[in-house]
């Protein structure tokens, strides 16, 4: 592994990427670390140690602690995400055909479209910082001190025109790295975030014994348990169902081709870390429209609802987890097109005829493997949380973080291994191979 990373900064191509991908993973790190000013820091760590286990604190995870420190970074990138699944069921749907034709333009049209994404965020960003302020000026702290020592018109004005900023900053900052980097700038900077809080976690497993709170077997119980999960996601994450595809032969010129045999991968999970991030940040719009009205009826019953534990709301969550991955292979992989192409290229599926019933097949395959996939993605992202209620478990990263951080840890791997091999070098495992999956949030 050593000689791996040796031969990453042996290509200076490569280091450059790679180099250039740490940087603004550093820059994000320092701006999520500088607070707003008018905030009373004691106040605010006291209301999200409170909210650890709801879905605020989960954002908190999301925005790398960010948003448990109310700093310039507070929003991260769930608007950008957010502006991205609507614009994405908006193409999905058919209901602007000005969205379908721009989708139908190729590089120009793809262009266009992230351009929309852009204004939409910047839209959402000014809505959801607006409402964020209002909640921390507004929620009730375990003590008589407030967060927000005086807020004004001009605190509200300056706070909202920080957040959106910050946004538009990060949003541009994971582009940049998406574009010169290594890796999915959006999702690294998620795994940024989460990874962060690894250290601490692992020194407040070891206070906790220390302080005979729990017990020893208990705790390597819990590591135990962290390290099944971590391994058997790596498993779903690599699987594949591969269907077979023979190439008849065919003469060209004086040449014979074809007459191989082949397989088309179809991943178990193709969504990944997508649909688990699209599922978050959707749960997290009801709390953002509650802040407007916080005292109201409908509003308590929202924020009791979200507050996490109770299995309606795990439900519900793992429902749009599910829904997410159905969705996101709909839109990276299509049948149809799948099957055309083999039939251009002189392949099919033994036992299957070309055309429409090579799509259907595929289609079948594709629905039956992603309920696969899906049920255990949103198993490993509920579960954790279960157990903490229902048990007091004491885990401190759940299994969305997990999730999110293997899923981004291979993708980046992946996409390492390809340049690597790219120039002749060896990848990181000399048996098989780490297929990244090449997408992007913002399109």
């Amino acid at each position: 592994m050593i000689q791996k990373i040796t031969d990453i900064f042996e290509i200076p191509d490569l280091r450059k990427r790679v180099l250039f991908t740490l940087a603004c993973l550093a820059l994000y790190r320092v701006g999520a670390a500088i607070p707003i000013p008018g905030i009373n820091g004691e106040a605010l760590r006291a209301m999200f140690q409170a909210q650890a286990s709801t879905l605020l604190g989960i954002l908190n995870i999301f925005s790398g602690g960010a948003l448990g420190q109310f700093s310039i970074f507070s929003m991260g990138v769930m608007p950008y995400i957010n502006a991205s699944i609507i614009m994405s069921l908006l193409q999905g749907a058919h209901v602007l055909p000005y969205l379908d034709r721009l989708h139908k333009e190729g590089e120009l049209g793809r262009r266009k479209l992230n351009q929309l994404t852009r204004y939409f965020t910047l839209l959402l960003a000014a809505f959801q910082s607006f409402g964020l302020t209002i909640m921390i000026s507004k929620m009730p702290t375990h003590s008589d001190i407030p967060v927000v020592s005086n807020p004004t018109a001009f605190f509200y004005f300056v706070t909202v025109l920080t957040l959106t900023a910050g946004t538009i900053f990060i949003m541009w900052l994971g582009e940049q790295v998406t574009e010169q980097g290594i890796g999915n700038g959006v999702s690294l900077i998620i795994f940024a975030g989460i990874v962060e809080r690894i250290p601490g976690a692992s020194v407040g497993l070891i206070q906790l014994v220390k302080a005979e709170e729990i017990g020893l077997i208990r705790a390597l119980l819990i590591v135990a348990f962290v390290l099944a999960v971590v391994l058997s996601v790596v498993w779903v994450e690599t699987a594949q169902r591969k269907i077979p595809v023979q190439y008849a032969k065919r003469v060209v010129g004086r040449k014979m081709y074809g007459g191989a045999s082949s397989f088309l991968p179809l991943k178990v999970d193709q969504s990944g870390v997508i649909a688990v991030i699209f599922a978050v940040s959707l749960m997290a719009v009801p709390m953002t429209v509650t802040q407007f009205t916080p005292n109201s009826p409908w509003a308590q019953k929202i924020m009791g609802f979200l507050n996490g534990g109770n299995p309606l709301y795990e439900a519900v969550y793992a429902a749009f987890i599910i829904f997410f991955c159905y969705f996101y292979n709909s839109v990276s992989i299509n049948p149809t097109d799948l099957a055309e192409n083999m039939k251009k290229s002189g392949g099919f599926v033994p036992g299957i005829r070309p055309g429409d019933p090579t799509a259907k097949y595929v289609e079948w395959v594709l629905d039956r493997i992603t309920l696969g996939g899906a049920l255990f993605v949103a198993a490993v992202a509920v579960l954790p949380s279960l157990l903490r209620h229902v048990y007091n478990v004491p885990f401190y990263l759940g299994g969305t973080s997990l999730l999110i951080v293997v899923g981004v840890a291979l993708d980046t791997m992946g996409q390492l291994e390809a340049h690597l091999i790219m120039r002749h070098y060896e990848g990181f495992l000399k048996s098989g191979r780490i297929r990244q999956r090449w997408f992007n949030v913002g399109s």
